[in-house]
């Protein structure tokens, strides 16, 4: 009989693991297929717009030092260390870190220690005899829990990548504000140099529109110039003296929001610029379009968020399959303290658990499918910022191309509507020039040498915004990929 039994327990202890490794693989059979999504990329060799150039260097780390000013230097400087959203950007790349620590918590073991003392008092009845007892007795205990589940299907380890490709790109997402906030800055110190050109050039215009006012009240009173004439000169002096006001206004706020950007209060915050005359226009070279696939933050922050996204579905896949989870407990129990800690006192519990969904009303179905679709949404987006990407470099050069092509024909207009107001205001001091045309050659100088303005002040966004499409100069974040990941 002894034999029998024995036989029987060595069948059982065989067939046991086989029935259970059977078990498993039906209901692994349950598991909804899937098959990554592949996309591909349309990367050309070339710009488009790009300057034949054999030179295909990407832009400088410090880009902004080739404009040549150290006014706007010290400006970036200021920004990158005391700007207020570069600073709550860094403070989401501590959050993420902090993220990846809570998912990594799920891969080691969890534990416990604890402590108690308890002391209860049962009181007794009285009896017949009229005596009564009670009595008193005391339970320390010291235990020691620990649990832990296996990642067999590898759930829990992708989670935690996926938190780590979140980590990955909230550094990317920093990147991100940081070139945006740095053009901000670039961008608003144009702005104002650009206002004090407009400022100086429109009290020009306007000393020059008084002195014409002047020579023809001259010719009112020596009788060759009617009242007509000197009001339609009037009007151009008012028209000239009401176009400052605005510019001031362009001016101040600009200095305002530059002072913001650099994470200083406005009321103790001066720029003393000068003029768009001080700076010198760096020459670019956008390198080659698959450059960008590595420069552009934008598109890593996107990749990483994609790669986030497949190791999302990998996790709800593997939430089909069983967990198994381990867990033991060791401590001392004693109703003494002085033998707390003897051999008598001391047990230990260990406990194996295994726990296979079956059916959840498609709650883990549900789960994959959104995962899911959320990759297949990343994979659009990634391929949208990359075309988005390759759009901005092209339209930069295209500004940058045909603003200094409209710079130096308007320049061509400046230069000839000059010289046509020179000869008009020589000829009305010698009475010889009709006052329409003197009025007419003011207001198309005025006018020229402040579209004149307009149009550096443009093509310097223009530079700005191309460094700012290739990516800003900044260096890609290998080495605080590899440590979060």
């Amino acid at each position: 009989m002894g034999r029998v039994t024995q036989s029987r327990f060595q069948f059982f202890s065989v067939v046991r693991p086989a029935l259970v490794a059977g078990l498993l693989l039906v209901l692994s059979g349950c598991v909804p297929g899937y098959e990554k999504p592949v996309f591909s990329l349309q990367v050309a060799d070339n710009y488009r717009y790009a300057p034949r150039s054999p030179d295909r260097a990407l832009p400088a780390l410090d880009w902004w030092r080739g404009f040549r000013s150290s006014e706007l230097t010290s400006l970036i400087e200021a920004a990158q260390a005391e700007n207020l959203d570069i600073a709550a950007a860094m403070a989401r790349v501590l959050q993420a870190d902090a993220q990846v620590r809570v998912s990594g918590a799920a891969l080691l073991p969890a534990v416990n220690g604890s402590a108690t003392a308890q002391r209860s008092r049962n009181g007794g009845g009285g009896g017949s005899s009229g005596f009564s007892g009670s009595s008193s007795q005391s339970l320390y205990n010291v235990t020691l829990s620990a649990s832990y589940e296996i990642d067999f299907w590898g759930k829990n380890r992708a989670i935690v990548l996926a938190a780590g490709e979140d980590a990955v790109g909230a550094r990317y997402a920093k990147e991100v504000v940081a070139i945006t906030t740095l053009a901000a800055v670039a961008n608003t110190y144009f702005q104002v140099l650009s206002a004090q050109d407009r400022l100086r050039i429109a009290r020009d215009n306007l000393a020059a529109a008084t002195r014409v006012l002047e020579l023809i009240r001259q010719r009112f009173l020596a009788g060759t110039a009617s009242q007509l004439d000197i009001a339609q000169q009037e009007s151009l002096v008012a028209t000239q003296r009401a176009a400052i006001p605005p510019l001031e206004i362009i001016l101040r706020q600009s200095i305002t929001a530059l002072a913001v950007l650099v994470g200083r209060a406005p009321e103790n915050f001066t720029v003393k610029g000068g003029g768009t005359r001080v700076i010198r226009l760096p020459a670019i070279t956008p390198g080659i379009p698959s450059d960008l696939l590595n420069q552009r933050p934008d598109i890593r922050q996107a990749e990483s968020a994609l790669s986030s996204g497949n190791f999302s579905v990998e996790a709800a896949r593997a939430a089909f399959f069983p967990s198994i989870s381990l867990t033991g407990q060791n401590g001392w129990q004693s109703i003494a303290l002085s033998s707390l800690f003897g051999p008598g006192a001391w047990f230990y519990t260990v406990a194996a658990n295994l726990a296979q969904p079956i059916f959840d009303g498609y709650l883990r179905l549900g789960q994959l499918q959104i995962a899911q679709g959320r990759q297949l949404e990343l994979v659009k987006l990634y391929q949208q910022t990359v075309l988005l990407a390759f759009s901005d470099v092209e339209q930069s050069l295209i500004a940058a191309e045909q603003l200094a092509t409209r710079e130096r024909l308007q320049t061509d207009v400046v230069r000839f509507s000059r010289e046509a107001f020179t000869l008009s205001e020589q000829r009305l001091r010698e009475g010889t020039v009709d006052l329409v045309t003197v009025l007419t050659t003011q207001q198309t100088l005025f006018q020229a040498q402040d579209t004149l303005a307009q149009i550096r002040f443009a093509r310097l966004q223009a530079v700005v915004g191309l460094f700012q499409a290739l990516g800003g100069g900044w260096p890609p974040l290998a080495r605080h990929e590899a440590a979060v990941r």
